[in-house]
């Protein structure tokens, strides 16, 4: 996985960069198929904006967030993020394969 924090407005300090990186940890134990990561930070007056894009096999997935605070943004866009990849998870999982191998059993 390659991740890129960019910063709008914003000067991102080492602390963010690393509060990012254990954040997305979160979520490639979930999906360990993760290809790029885009993530940009912005402050625009008084609202901070967490977004990221992650780039996966054959799929792109978005998510945002503004909150008071950066890092109460960055927790509410992951938490978006990883309830996303989880949805793409089980999309991409072949329930009928289940079902085959547990007829198998039964016979």
């Amino acid at each position: 996985m390659q991740l890129d924090v960019s910063g709008h407005h914003v000067e991102i300090t080492p602390a963010m960069r690393g509060y990012v990186v254990k954040k997305f940890e979160k979520i490639t134990r979930h999906f360990e198929q993760l290809i790029d990561v885009h993530c940009v930070l912005t402050v625009e007056k008084l609202r901070h904006k967490a977004e990221a894009t992650l780039l996966l096999r054959g799929n792109k997935i978005y998510a945002d967030a503004t909150e008071i605070h950066m890092y109460a943004a960055i927790d509410a866009m992951t938490d978006k993020l990883d309830r996303l990849v989880k949805k793409h998870k089980e999309k991409t999982l072949d329930h009928h394969a289940d079902e085959a191998i547990k007829a198998r059993s039964i016979s």
